[in-house]
């Protein structure tokens, strides 16, 4: 089976988009939660092709790829620490990574307007590595993923990635098909909400110099929680970000709201958004 190939425009026929799923994507693009797009994706998806999850990833050079959205057909309530595991542990070993090496160049000079659109294939079974296969395709019973890569401003790839459970089975010849002719609105769908998604990631960094401002005793560590606090992190997530414990992670979350006077997370952000609080 061919790892990875190049999406060649073609017209599809026999494909309708429901014009609610695709209202409720464009309103929810760059201005619903995190985890908006990923979900509208699904939604969008399901009347053509039987998916089980969706998660989005933003890689930029070697660094670690950040987690842009996840969605979830009700399989399983840790997508979003797979996710994290994924993005701190595995990424690596992602036969992606090496489609997004080999085809850098060429979608490069494609643009942004037309982006080269690389898909890749890959199963549970391509995976040497025992942990990676667990947690990524066993526990969450994944018979297939399947990305859609995309490069932008010349440096920055989105990777859409479509799982099909072991009760689909793997892609069949028809779900490529159908993924193929939606693919060019999924690339250009999830740049936007990325777009809108990157302004609120500014904001985080603004809020936590203003943290760092007005509280210099606080720890590198508690501001490290703070971060997390301020992605929408899950406690299991920030332990794994963090390398902690749960317990570890639980005790850091319940001093830094003791240090800062604040009950919870949504005091600490409205703490931050006043502009005049004093310390």
């Amino acid at each position: 089976m061919q790892s990875h190939w190049i999406l060649e425009p073609k017209p599809s026929t026999g494909l309708t988009v429901s014009l609610t799923h695709a209202a409720s994507l464009m309103q929810i693009l760059g201005m619903g939660h995190q985890h908006a797009v990923a979900e509208g994706l699904l939604g969008l998806l399901q009347e053509h092709v039987p998916l089980a999850q969706c998660t989005i990833f933003a890689h930029e050079g070697t660094r670690a790829p950040r987690i842009v959205a996840v969605g979830d057909r009700s399989r399983t309530q840790t997508l979003a620490d797979i996710a994290e595991a994924y993005v701190t542990r595995f990424y690596r070993l992602d036969g992606c990574m090496t489609a997004m090496r080999e085809e850098l160049s060429a979608a490069r000079k494609a643009g942004m307007q037309h982006p080269r659109i690389v898909m890749h294939r890959q199963t549970g079974s391509d995976i040497a590595h025992d942990e990676y296969r667990h947690v990524c395709y066993e526990r969450p019973q994944v018979a297939e993923r399947l990305a859609l890569l995309a490069l932008f401003e010349g440096r920055r790839w989105l990777s859409v990635n479509l799982y099909r459970g072991i009760e689909h089975g793997p892609f069949d010849p028809r779900s490529l098909d159908v993924v193929s002719a939606f693919a060019p609105l999924i690339v250009h769908a999830v740049r936007l909400h990325h777009t809108g998604q990157s302004v609120n990631q500014e904001l985080g960094d603004l809020l936590l110099a203003r943290l760092r401002l007005r509280h210099p005793y606080l720890t590198p560590r508690d501001c490290d929680v703070v971060r997390c606090l301020l992605d929408g992190l899950s406690t299991t997530a920030m332990a794994e970000r963090l390398g902690l414990t749960l317990a570890s992670a639980r005790t850091y979350v319940k001093r830094v709201y003791r240090k800062l006077g604040v009950s919870g997370q949504r005091d600490l952000i409205g703490m931050l958004l006043e502009p005049g609080r004093k310390v």
